[in-house]
């Protein structure tokens, strides 16, 4: 099977699921629809972000043993049964448990299987298609805005739901049928042409194997620290134009689709380079970014243009952050596990999606930016400890040989 293929299936999979970061477009029609706070509508985003990061975790089990074609063709028949009944929902409580859970657990199920399989295909650029995958990921927000607006438009918003399940459950099937795990012959070839790759691959470890690690968890608060300073800004964009920047709302909202295209291009550009100078000088690149732009956007010079450029760089190097990290954990753990022990990496980002939004209960804008800019700046300094983790064996002796002794 020709590996470009899998990736090919992998973006037309990701593209609808990565639809969810469009759930804004939901919050003003759904509260004015049926009455409800605003901000009760927004838990829903957050809902579905949690679940579906918990649900990497069995999805990537059951994919390292069955293959990621059965188990993202499961998940694309949650994503639509979430939607149907999201379209037949009346209350909050139906919209947290249709859309937020049963949808976000069929997101979470197709989520980890084309980066897994894409991985394992091409051992030699990692970096370079993973971010390509999930590349699809963050624009899928954007290509599916204007088709979102139409619906909710011309059929109200309720309708819209019962037409997007239709077409993700046709796209997500087709998708999940190009994806399959290389056989194992046409993976060492790939790992035979390449020395370094061919160390990285020495040793697969288990999940158990891999928590008794400490390097993994240096690697899951760096992920958590990146990615909750990522999503602190783009979940926040228009407030922080209006609040922080002094912009009307409609200025402040044209970060939404710039961010959307940095957030994209973030994840293939920076996937790549990590291929080229390291996995950890990336990151250590992308930390520098981050934490720099954070503590201008509190204390330098705020206009429109610095607007739009500082929320551009923070969306480049959150899709950094979500293409290294895949990566990272091949890299280290290997790719016979990878789908289970990157599900484990992942809920980093799963926590990250309240973990924002806690900070910003307790400090304004202005202040939240310098204390996520502080996090960067630790996970910077973690990576300096980041060395190849070993396996820890249990020596066990028998009776005979504590005699011998």
């Amino acid at each position: 099977m020709n590996r470009w293929l899998v990736v090919l299936g992998a973006i037309i999979v990701q593209v609808n699921i990565g639809a969810v970061y469009a759930w804004s477009l939901f919050n003003q029609p759904l509260a004015e629809t049926f009455g409800w706070a605003r901000e009760d509508v927004v838990i829903t985003f957050s809902i579905t972000i949690a679940v579906s990061a918990f649900t990497t975790i069995f999805a990537g089990k059951l994919q390292d043993k069955i293959g990621p074609r059965w188990v993202a063709t499961a998940g694309g028949f949650l994503l639509a049964a979430g939607l149907l009944l999201t379209s037949q929902a009346t209350t909050l409580i139906e919209i947290y448990l249709s859309y937020g859970v049963l949808a976000g657990a069929g997101i979470g199920m197709v989520y980890v299987c084309p980066l897994s399989a894409c991985v394992k295909w091409f051992p030699d650029k990692r970096g370079l298609i993973s971010g390509i995958a999930v590349g699809g990921f963050g624009l899928g927000g954007l290509i599916f805005q204007p088709v979102i607006r139409f619906f909710i438009t011309n059929y109200g918003v309720s309708d819209t739901f019962l037409y997007l399940a239709i077409i993700y459950f046709i796209l997500v099937i087709i998708g999940a049928q190009l994806l399959r795990n290389p056989p194992s012959e046409k993976a060492n070839d790939a790992l035979a042409s390449n020395n370094q790759v061919k160390r990285n691959e020495a040793k697969q470890f288990s999940t158990k194997e891999m928590l008794r690690t400490y390097p993994f968890y240096l690697f899951w608060f760096m992920f958590l620290f990146g990615s909750m300073a990522g999503l602190m800004v783009i979940s926040f964009a228009v407030d922080i134009g209006v609040d922080v920047f002094q912009l009307d709302v409609a200025k402040a909202a044209n970060a939404v689709m710039v961010i959307a295209l940095f957030n994209a291009s973030g994840r293939i550009v920076l996937g790549n380079l990590s291929d080229h100078i390291g996995r950890i000088n990336t990151l250590r690149l992308i930390y520098i970014l981050t934490a720099a732009t954070l503590i201008y956007m509190s204390v330098g010079i705020l206009n429109y243009p610095m607007f739009l450029i500082t929320t551009s760089l923070m969306g480049f190097c959150f899709g950094g952050y979500l293409a290294v990290y895949p990566s990272v954990t091949a890299d280290y753990y290997g790719t016979k596990n990878m789908g289970i022990n990157y599900g484990f990496m992942y809920q980093a980002y799963g926590i990250s999606s309240f973990a924002g939004t806690f900070i910003l209960s307790f400090f304004p804008f202005s202040q939240a930016f310098i204390v996520a800019g502080v996090l960067c700046i630790v996970a910077l300094v973690m990576s300096t400890f980041i060395v190849t983790p070993e396996k820890h064996r249990r020596v066990n002796f028998s009776v005979k040989q504590v005699d011998e002794v």
